[in-house]
């Protein structure tokens, strides 16, 4: 993802949480988003990032962040402890996203998923035409280099949640870099998605954020 790109997907998520929320931000990376939604929103943050990068980067920003796989669960944190649970750019990472997205919606009162739209009308258009996959602005990898076991598109995601009954309560669609949020045919024309979630946790109801 650009970095102009991820500016923009920032500027989204820091004016959806709420002031002085609580949030838990799975596969913070260097701790940028964190960092922000403390500085600008006065949340209280907490990160969890795999790459031991990552959390030193965080942690030199004076960052509560800890090692861990978000595939393993997030067994450490009780049910409704976080305001809002975030996971930006690392869906597509994932080995088991299923899990995640229950993990998140049971832990936290909101869930906000954020990743690449590849059904972009640029990437199935260079598909088309060259048979090779794509390298979005979105992605920044080709298909032998990228840390993406998921490649998804914003109808795969609306699916999911249909089938699986958890409500999108807010959606956003970004394109990269001009910062355009389009609203009509966003699986063709966005290049980022955010969803804000809430839903059914082992069938117990999660209330609407």
């Amino acid at each position: 993802m650009s970095d102009a790109a991820a500016r923009l997907a920032y500027d989204v998520i820091v004016d959806l949480v709420g002031r002085g929320s609580r949030v838990l931000d799975l596969g913070c990376g260097d701790g940028l988003l964190l960092a922000r939604l403390m500085a600008e929103k006065g949340a209280r943050g907490t990160g969890v990032e795999l790459s031991q990068a990552g959390v030193q980067a965080a942690i030199a920003r004076g960052l509560s962040v800890v090692q861990g796989d978000l595939d393993q669960g997030l067994a450490d944190y009780r049910d409704g402890s976080f305001d809002w649970v975030i996971l930006n750019q690392t869906l597509q990472s994932l080995v088991n996203p299923s899990l995640v997205l229950n993990e998140m919606l049971r832990v936290g009162k909101s869930a906000l998923v954020g990743f690449p739209n590849c059904g972009h009308w640029r990437a199935r258009w260079h598909l088309l035409l060259t048979g090779h996959m794509p390298q979005q602005a979105s992605l920044d990898y080709r298909w032998y280099d990228t840390p993406a076991t998921r490649l998804l598109t914003i109808a795969d995601f609306r699916s999911y949640c249909g089938e699986r009954g958890i409500n999108i309560v807010r959606e956003v669609f970004l394109t990269d870099p001009d910062g355009g949020r389009p609203t009509r045919w966003p699986n063709l024309r966005a290049e980022t998605a955010i969803f804000v979630l809430a839903g059914q946790i082992e069938g117990r109801p999660r209330q609407r954020p």
